[in-house]
């Protein structure tokens, strides 16, 4: 009975005590070692990488139909007769009772009108859209990651914000509990000050949180354990960050850089290949074969010999499968040319779009900057009116509270800023591993 007791008590203690995730520690990572990490490692990325290989394959096949064909085949024949041949009331064995054959033969298409060719040519053309796309996917998990950088980043500095906050709200509850204790304030000022500080270190703990939920997205990102407590570094300011592009350029750029656009260019390629090769089939198809053949046969001479056939086959008529395939690939043609169209009016808005926003958090960097140097003034004055008696309590908080809004703002402002640069340069088809390097 005893034991069955202090069973269900350990059993309750176990259920009561939260069980602690246990956290890996990680080494120091930068933004350039973690795109290149996240490119090589990213579940995305190899996906599509195995796509390309699977393309690679389907060129092989499609340049096999090029080369010779080569067959040998080895039978074994046995007869429950032996075959006989009458001639003129005389009866003669024709062939032997068991006998065994082998062949080997050469099969070639000599010209087909570039049917076979063309195949070829257009596998190889969507083996290069599929080159392009894992480029593609490469940088799209690069700046998928590098946002998540830029918001982890911005995460500790809102950390640092609230924990300044915390100590000039302690610093101030301590400064209000000395002079109450002297009866120069009220306890009403003290009260205030308690609440503020609770409130700043509800803030505190939403920002730790706000860390950690980043700090996992960046290690789901590197396919990492979830639990790894990766610790980042600031970048230095980007060469271009004192420039706006020009709107014109940029969109210039996109059109040339962007690998959407060479993706469909390279597929309307391997469509115009592909007709000519649909196309080849109202043509002849010149054909040679050759081979050896050998019966072991002792009614037969010779046993073995050798042959050649070339041979002329057009299709007459296929129920008009051909000309429906050249209709199919006429209008993927023209669905394509409308997408083009459209994804290159979505680069331009989306250059458009990320340009503007580099625009806007640089005046709004410029401002918070010059408000946090006042915000800070503005906390000192406040703080040595209160310690004279001159100032109230409220004046101080307010004046607190207005340091940490602004400090926040301009952090804000900072990684707009930063990921909107990111973002214009992904817009315009720059290699952000290149970029970040």
């Amino acid at each position: 009975m005893r034991n069955k007791k202090a069973f269900f008590i350990s059993v309750l203690i176990l259920t009561l005590v939260p069980i602690r995730e246990t956290v890996v520690s990680a080494e120091v990572l930068t933004l350039p070692q973690g795109l290149k990490l996240v490119t090589e490692d990213s579940r995305v990325y190899k996906i599509t990488r195995q796509q390309e290989s699977i393309s690679e394959a389907d060129t092989f096949i499609a340049k096999a139909k090029m080369l010779p064909e080569i067959n040998t085949s080895l039978n074994q024949t046995f007869l429950a007769h032996q075959p006989y041949v009458v001639f003129n009331s005389l009866i003669a064995p024709s062939s032997n009772k068991d006998f065994y054959t082998y062949s080997l033969g050469v099969q070639q298409t000599l010209y087909d009108f570039k049917g076979n060719a063309s195949k070829y040519e257009a596998s190889k053309a969507i083996l290069e859209t599929k080159r392009l796309d894992t480029r593609r996917v490469r940088n799209l998990v690069a700046i998928d990651f590098t946002l998540t950088y830029f918001d982890l980043l911005e995460s500790e500095k809102k950390i640092f914000v609230a924990e300044k906050e915390v100590q000039s709200l302690e610093a101030h509850l301590g400064d209000a509990k000395s002079l109450y204790a002297e009866g120069v304030i009220t306890k009403n000022d003290l009260l205030q000050a308690e609440v503020r500080l609770s409130d700043a270190r509800q803030r505190l703990v939403s920002a730790r949180n706000l860390r950690a939920i980043n700090v996992s997205r960046l290690d789901s990102a590197l396919a990492r354990p979830l639990n790894t407590d990766t610790q980042v570094i600031d970048i230095p300011e980007l060469p271009s960050g004192e420039t706006v592009p020009e709107l014109e350029k940029a969109w210039e750029a996109a059109m040339n850089n962007r690998l959407e656009i060479k993706i469909v260019d390279e597929t309307l390629r391997s469509l115009d290949l592909e007709a000519v090769s649909t196309r080849a089939e109202y043509y002849p198809k010149f054909v040679v074969e050759g081979g050896y053949n050998y019966t072991e046969d002792r009614y037969q001479e010779p046993e073995g010999n050798w042959q050649l056939t070339a041979s002329v086959s057009i299709n007459i008529f296929k129920g008009g499968s051909t000309k429906a395939a050249l209709m199919k690939i006429e209008n993927e043609k023209l669905q394509l040319l409308q997408q083009k169209e459209k994804l290159q009016d979505d680069i331009r808005l989306e250059v458009k779009q990320y340009i503007l926003g580099v625009t806007d958090a640089r005046e709004r960097c410029a401002v918070t900057h010059d408000a946090v140097g006042q915000a800070v003034e503005n906390l000192r004055i406040n703080r040595s009116r209160y310690k004279e008696g001159a100032g109230t309590a409220t004046d101080v908080v307010d004046a607190v509270t207005l340091l940490a809004v602004a400090e926040t703002n301009y952090y804000t402002s900072l990684y707009d800023l930063r990921r909107a640069e990111a973002a214009v340069m992904y817009a315009e088809g720059e290699d952000l591993l290149e970029v970040y390097r």
